[in-house]
């Protein structure tokens, strides 16, 4: 019987980093310097260097090629496909990242990427290798975990009204919500409560600031938030 050759598989990292920037979810790519791909824009990553953790090597890679670091970070899914990657036989292990308006990075772009700039999710440019499969499953990931999450804490400011709240999971989810079953539905869960501050510079009379209770990933007993 003929043994089959084995090529020995290669492990890289992606990471999906969402923001929202003048009011829509942007997504952050770099243009590549280097081939394949060269001069597409493609997702932060690069490969997981010798006794090296998967996580430490996606911050790694993400504050070499967009000086960003000191964020949300979570493993997102393995993409694997055979001929993903024309250098050869790489597994990539994806992460999803997201940055809130009081994160303000300055992207400076190093090694193989020649430019990092935020791009709205909804008009992404031809892509590198097979990111623009796992940006949509980050996008889907991402609107999944807003139902039973208060993973939206990661893209706000510390304080906000309850309208820039609901504006953040409309954005997201890509439709408009009522007002009155939002409030009723976020303020049953017991995941933000009201500060004694109120919205500065505004015409109108100034609105409540509320801030999360946590910051800290909390995943609900029940799925009641479906919007």
């Amino acid at each position: 019987m003929k043994i089959q050759q084995r090529e020995k598989p290669q492990v890289a990292v992606d990471i999906v980093v969402f923001a929202i920037i003048n009011n829509k979810l942007s997504i952050l790519l770099i243009r590549r310097g280097t081939k394949p791909f060269k001069g597409y824009w493609a997702l932060p990553g690069g490969m997981v260097l010798k006794n090296e953790s998967l996580k430490k090597a996606a911050i790694r890679e993400l504050k070499e090629e967009t000086g960003i670091g000191d964020i949300y970070l979570e493993q997102l899914y393995t993409f694997g496909a055979p001929f993903r990657d024309p250098r050869g036989r790489i597994v990539s292990v994806s992460y999803f990242a997201l940055i809130s308006k009081k994160y303000k990075p300055v992207l400076k772009p190093t090694t193989d990427a020649v430019a990092a700039q935020w791009l709205g999710v909804k008009k992404l440019p031809r892509l590198a290798f097979d990111h623009k499969e796992i940006i949509s499953y980050a996008l889907k990931r991402l609107r999944w975990k807003l139902e039973y999450t208060n993973i939206a804490s990661q893209l706000l400011s510390n304080y906000f009204t309850l309208s820039e709240l609901q504006h953040v999971y409309e954005i997201i989810l890509g439709k408009k919500l009522d007002k009155r079953n939002f409030r009723k539905k976020i303020l049953s869960l017991d995941l933000i409560k009201p500060t004694r501050r109120k919205r500065k510079g505004v015409a109108y009379r100034p609105p409540q600031l509320w801030k999360f209770i946590t910051n800290k990933h909390i995943v609900l007993d029940k799925r009641e938030l479906v919007f």
